[in-house]
């Protein structure tokens, strides 16, 4: 048994530029550059541009891995958001249903189209909106829900649509961390009225900036979303007329990002592939350790292992009683030492952050009524982007090399946890979480 890292011995995961290449997200080849060039070189560099065919090919082609009738292009995933909840009517007054766990845009999104969003806490397994604490969220001001594929995983959206059936609501899906991802046959994105993706570089399908796309089977949305990308005017039969037809702004997606999109698009279904297969590998073996729950994937839907996260279980560990921030952020700085690149994916609930948080509500609040949201993130740990990248398979074992070899250290792991409580969610705001 080799020594632990932090205390001078090897690294499981040695320091090396061969892993930093195997894990760069995102891969930019000669076919994107020459994409990038032919848009340069052709002149038109604006969506609205004459002739401009990059941005419409993006729409085409991502509709139809989608598996719907139209995709309308935008100039971010958060603007896709905001866009799809106006185009389906969803304004001042209204409010929409949203997960607790999730990334800030998702909320921002809605309160730009005027809206304002009203939280419900996640399924513990799952980490994606629960349909059961949907339902205690609904008021008669209630126009849509939005739940979130978190972490690349569709939500139950069957379970959801019930529940908005039965009064009358849209439901939009966020599936910027989901491309690919497929419920009950079906893929992210043709889930919903519409489904909201993201392509920032981050992201399994990336472009080389900010962008977004809306999907949808409603020629109605479609219309109306591309009103709102560009100013409320009509799409143009032969030439642009600049009439504002209605509300309206400028969200457009820029014909480079368009052609580098698309290039990416060519090599998405085999990425995805080796991608499987390698964070396949790594959980089976993650799977045998105690006190570690690697990611639940429903029988009824595929993952697309846009982030990886990783549930503790501390009585397991030997750490009963103690605070599940205190164990994950001993684990966390172990495995670190040993090149294990963990981290956490969100450090409060959104209904806590002070832009979402009720005037007069404290944290305790929060804590009551999310209680499997603050639970994930005090209790969790997660693997980001190391993992998007087809060739990451020899680093991924490296990285269950390091996680096999921390659990034979568990005393280690104990006297680290017992010494520091670590930071839980509360202790992210200042002043001791008022």
């Amino acid at each position: 048994m080799s020594r632990l890292a932090m205390l001078g011995g090897p690294r499981a995961v040695p320091a090396g530029a061969d892993h930093d290449a195997a894990t760069a997200w995102p891969v930019v080849t000669p076919a994107d550059e020459r994409a990038v060039l032919r848009v340069l070189r052709g002149g038109r560099l604006t969506a609205s541009a004459a002739g401009e065919t990059e941005v419409a090919a993006l729409e085409r082609e991502w509709a139809g891995h989608v598996g719907v009738a139209h995709c309308v292009a935008v100039g971010s995933g958060t603007a896709a958001i905001q866009v799809a909840l106006a185009a389906a009517g969803v304004g001042a007054g209204d409010e929409v249903v949203v997960p607790a766990l999730t990334m800030n845009a998702t909320a921002h999104a809605v309160r730009q189209c005027g809206a304002e969003p009203v939280f419900a806490d996640i399924d513990a397994d799952t980490f994606t909106l629960a349909p059961d604490r949907v339902a205690e969220a609904l008021t008669d001001r209630t126009a849509a829900l939005l739940p979130v594929h978190l972490h690349g995983l569709p939500a139950d959206v069957d379970e959801l649509g019930g529940v908005a059936d039965a009064r009358g609501l849209v439901v939009v899906e966020d599936a910027a961390q989901a491309h690919g991802a497929a419920y009950r046959g079906r893929r992210a994105g043709a889930l919903g009225l519409a489904g909201c993706f993201s392509l920032h570089p981050s992201k399994n399908l990336p472009t080389c900036g900010e962008g977004g796309l809306i999907t949808t089977d409603s020629d109605e949305l479609r219309r109306a979303a591309l009103a709102l990308r560009n100013f409320g005017e009509h799409e143009p039969v032969r030439t642009r007329t600049y009439i504002a037809h209605g509300p309206g702004g400028n969200a457009r997606l820029g014909p480079v990002q368009a052609a580098f999109a698309r290039s990416q698009l060519e090599r998405f279904p085999s990425c995805a592939e080796d991608r499987h297969k390698a964070v396949t590998d790594l959980l089976t073996r993650l799977a045998a350790l105690p006190g570690l729950r690697v990611p639940h994937v429903p029988a009824d839907r595929s993952h697309a292992w846009h982030i990886i996260r990783l549930r503790l279980v501390p009585e397991e560990l030997g750490l009963g009683g103690v605070e599940p921030a205190a164990v994950r952020a001993a684990l966390h700085r172990v495995l670190r030492a040993e090149g294990v690149p963990v981290s956490r994916y969100q450090v409060a609930p959104l209904p806590a952050h002070p832009a979402f948080r009720p005037p007069g509500a404290g944290l305790d609040d929060v804590a009551d009524r999310f209680p499997v949201s603050c639970r994930t993130v005090d209790g969790t740990l997660c693997l980001q982007r190391r993992q998007l990248n087809p060739a990451a398979g020899p680093v991924l074992a490296a990285y269950a090399d390091g996680f096999e070899k921390v659990w034979e250290h568990l005393d280690v792991v104990r006297s680290v946890a017992a010494a520091n409580p670590g930071q839980g969610w509360r202790e992210s705001f200042a002043g001791g979480g008022r």
